[in-house]
């Protein structure tokens, strides 16, 4: 019974991981790209506007940064949990 207890403990905190990344995701991809791109586009970053540079590639490279911060957790879950390799 112990086993299914860290199971369950260690799903929970996996989808707390995933809650967390895929909203900091959602926040600069249609937050900043979309709903704040006016507010956004006062400020330039290397000659285009910021709200511009959220919707192309902005959320792209945070999005691949937060790939390898959820490799990084999970990593460490797993050791946690004793499910590491």
């Amino acid at each position: 019974m112990e086993n299914q207890t860290k199971k369950t403990a260690y799903w929970r905190e996996n989808l707390i991981y995933l809650a967390i990344l895929l909203s900091i995701w959602f926040l600069v991809s249609f937050g900043f790209g979309i709903l704040g791109k006016e507010a956004l586009d006062s400020i330039q970053l290397g000659g285009f506007k910021l709200g511009f540079w959220f919707a192309q590639q902005g959320s792209i490279f945070v999005f691949v940064i937060l790939i390898f911060v959820y490799v990084r957790l999970m990593n460490k879950l797993d050791k946690k949990y004793g499910f590491d390799e």
